[in-house]
Parts: structure tokens; sequence; C-alpha cells
């Protein structure tokens, strides 16, 4: 069992906090027992496991948790990639909130068969926060990354203001729903060359946004029943 603070399996985990340092070693951390056990069901082999009170102190691996309340378990992973595709998939562009980006590979592990794909300057989705938002749908279908440019089939572009609505357009496979933060949206440089611009119609009387990852949410159980309904 491990006693001492200074032991290597606990400095590698403290040093995975850090972005720059999962970016360089490939690696990432899940915390508890359902993160660990999506991982096993998903075939994912762990680099480190430390069970509380059988690898190590619990307060020692207290110590490392990015949990406030502490975890029963932490493992450690390997990176993995997917590679852009299928039926229908998501493309995030500018969106650096961490918990948004687990919420949509979530969202998108349930509602469809291709990956999220991260355009520049989105939020790492190996970090702490991100892998918990994904509730272990991170290990079922690792995300992808690629430029816009790169996606294949029809690309439609949400943006508030965009006159057509989301349920008026006609889409066959592959399609890809691309987002941007809620704020700023989508860059120039991709709703002007996506195939259509559509929005999500909201109440009048509603708020004047969706948040990225429940607008992620809308539009594909939207697509996907329409396109399995279709098929």
């Amino acid at each position: 069992m491990i006693t001492s603070p200074h032991n290597e399996q606990l400095k590698t985990i403290r040093k995975l906090q850090d972005k720059k340092h999962r970016a360089r070693s490939g690696l990432f951390v899940a915390e508890g027992e359902d993160l660990v056990e999506a991982a096993d069901a998903a075939g994912w082999q762990p680099e480190i496991l430390l069970v509380s009170g059988e690898d190590v102190e619990p307060e020692l691996l207290d110590t490392v948790s990015s949990l406030g309340s502490g975890t029963r378990v932490v493992g450690v992973y390997r990176q993995k990639w997917s590679s852009p595709g299928g039926e229908l998939s998501v493309y995030l562009h500018g969106v650096r909130d961490p918990g948004n980006v687990g919420a949509v590979i979530r969202s998108a592990h349930a509602l469809c068969d291709g990956p999220v794909v991260l355009g520049p300057d989105c939020a790492d989705p190996w970090s702490p926060k991100a892998v918990r938002a994904s509730m272990g749908s991170l290990f079922a279908r690792p995300p992808a990354r690629a430029d816009f440019a790169e996606l294949q089939g029809t690309t439609i572009a949400l943006e508030r203001g965009a006159g057509l609505r989301l349920a008026q357009v006609a889409v066959s496979p592959p399609a890809v729903i691309c987002l941007g933060a809620e704020r700023d949206g989508l860059p120039l440089s991709v709703s002007e060359v996506a195939s259509v611009r559509a929005e999500i119609s909201l109440r009048p009387d509603g708020p004047d946004s969706l948040n990225v990852a429940m607008a992620a949410t809308v539009a594909l159980y939207d697509l996907s029943n329409r396109m399995a309904a279709d098929g």
C-alpha cells in the first residue's frame, strides 16, 4: 500500500491536472467508480489504478483528487482519438468550457453514431471537468480532431437569427451539426461556407439562446429521429 506522498504514481496523477503535461504525456485521469467502470466496459486498460484503502492510504488519494470530497478510485489512461465520420456527428469550434465539451460528448454518444469533432480553440476533452461531464461516454466514443474544411457531408451551422428553422432542414446522411460557444457563436469562416445555416426555434418569451450543450442535444435529438424515420 502507498503510504508516502512522494510516491511516483501519486506524482504522476498530480502532474496530470495540468493541461500541458496531459498533452506531453498523452495521459489523463478519471476519478470515481462510475468512470473507471465505464473505462473497463469500453476495454480501456489503465496505466495506473489506485483504490482507496487497498492500494493507497485514503488521505493520500484525497490529496491528488480534483474532487472537493475526494474519491475512492483513480485511474490514469492513455488518450485515444477517433476519426471524423458517421451518419450524424457534431463539430465544435471555440467551445472553451470543458464541462460543455464533456456534456456534448455524452449527448452525441446517446443520439448519434459519429464522434464529437473538436475544431480550433476548444477545451481539452481530457481535462478532469470534461471527463466527469462526459459521464463515461468519452471512453465509449472518444472525440476527434479536425478543421472544418476536413468535414464530409452536409454541414449545418446552428446560429441565432439564421432565419431557417432546423426543423425545416431536409438532411440525409452524412450530416454534421456545427456549433460555437453560446456567446460568440461560429466564426464567419465556418458559418459562411457551411451547407446550410439554421436555428432552433425558441419561444418568443424565452431566453435569447441555449447553452451549447443543450443546443447540441436538441439538434441531435431532432435530426437523429428524422433521419431514422427516413431511413
